[in-house]
């Protein structure tokens, strides 16, 4: 069976950024719902067509993975928001990812740049925006997935989503 939409995959995967090993499967392999925006499009695009059993390498561009860096995603921020009983966070620190909402109560992730005396610089580009990535692994299977799944989005049960 080929990976297509609408089918459950489960990959072995490596990812090296500039050569670096960034991310890894560990023991279980990585399981998704193909087709459905659970994967980053140039991931899927190049598992397209691919059967269990098969091994894969390839390259994906910031086009069609986490995206170009965006200077406008750089923000000084008010010092005081940091603040815990008048005094900065200990998890303030440059280069620490912080958990944070924006105006509309969405969380999103941002890298601590800088910290100035009344502000503090964050980054809340994806941390491998800008990136080339580069993908080897190998397919482990694939199969159809439920009308459940498909209608959820997601896989469920093993190496999947529980409710």
């Amino acid at each position: 069976m080929e990976i297509s939409k609408d089918k459950v995959v489960q990959v072995h995967y490596r990812l090296e950024v500039d050569g670096e090993l960034v991310d890894q499967s560990q023991g279980d392999p990585l399981t998704y719902l193909h087709g459905h925006n659970n994967m980053i499009p140039g991931f899927e695009r190049q598992l397209e067509g691919l059967k269990s059993g098969e091994k894969y390498a390839f390259t994906v561009e910031p086009t069609e993975g986490y995206g170009e860096r965006n200077d406008e995603a750089v923000a000084d921020l008010d010092i005081e928001i940091f603040k815990v009983d008048g005094e900065l966070s200990d998890q303030v620190t440059p280069g620490a990812q912080l958990q944070m909402r924006n105006e509309h109560g969405h969380p999103l992730m941002g890298t601590v740049l800088e910290i100035g005396d009344s502000h503090v610089q964050m980054d809340f580009n994806h941390m491998l925006a800008g990136k080339t990535l580069n993908f080897s692994g190998s397919v482990e299977s694939v199969r159809d997935a439920s009308a459940e799944e498909i209608s959820h989005g997601h896989v469920h049960g093993p190496g999947g989503h529980h409710h």
